[in-house]
């Protein structure tokens, strides 16, 4: 069985029990540090990221910045280097043990939590809401109340980054990881975010993925 065939498995009994988010922590204590296993775990810092911390956008955002679902800390520890003061957290606790493992040394707050019901004192709190590959392994319920939560965290002039894999309207959605539709993303406008850009592109990988990387901005 392929890591990610594991991880779909895992992900189906997961949710066919209620629990949409239970199988991230079964995976990562499953990968017990062999993290090759985890489908999302390049220990790297993703490329689409580095990319938008060259733009002058990234410069135009506060210090305060929040990692969802930051896995084992690539991306957290990119945007600390680039200057922000980061939380990061992640509903595993093994995959937050082995961020603090990696980066001994590392300014950034990790903690765990869940998105779906995120500390109410981080509320409104971040100039920048860092969100990869999450909402993608979300089905629609959680999804929903995902996309809720991520906009209560941005802070007034705050900014919420999105990158996500995307298909159009009425194409099917697939296996896991699912992807998002523009129509999706629209409905953050409708909990008090604005669209400053949404950019629809081909990565490189072999076939191709299409992706979205979206910006909001609570005004």
């Amino acid at each position: 069985m392929s890591k990610r065939e594991e991880a779909r498995r895992l992900a189906q009994e997961s949710i066919a029990r209620g629990d949409a988010t239970g199988w991230f922590e079964e995976l990562y204590r499953r990968a017990s540090g062999s993290w090759d296993r985890v489908p999302w775990a390049d220990l790297t810092v993703n490329p689409f990221l580095v990319e938008w911390l060259g733009a002058p956008e990234a410069r135009a955002c506060g210090s305060r910045c929040l990692v969802v679902g930051c896995g084992l800390g690539d991306d957290a520890e990119a945007l600390s280097a680039a200057g922000f003061s980061v939380v990061a957290f992640d509903i595993s606790p093994t995959a937050i043990q082995a961020c603090r493992s990696r980066f001994p040394a590392s300014r950034v707050e990790y903690a765990v939590a869940d998105l779906l019901a995120p500390p109410s004192s981080w509320t409104r709190r971040f100039d920048l809401v860092f969100e990869s590959y999450t909402l993608q392994v979300l089905p629609p319920a959680a999804r929903s109340v995902a996309m809720a939560a991520l906009a209560s965290l941005v802070s007034p002039r705050g900014r919420l980054l999105v990158l996500c894999r995307a298909r159009e309207r009425g194409e099917p959605e697939g296996q896991l990881p699912w992807p998002l539709t523009r129509e999706e993303l629209e409905t953050l406008r409708e909990l008090g975010l604005t669209e400053l850009s949404l950019e629809d592109f081909l990565d490189d990988e072999t076939p191709p993925v299409r992706r979205f990387r979206a910006l909001f901005e609570r005004r």
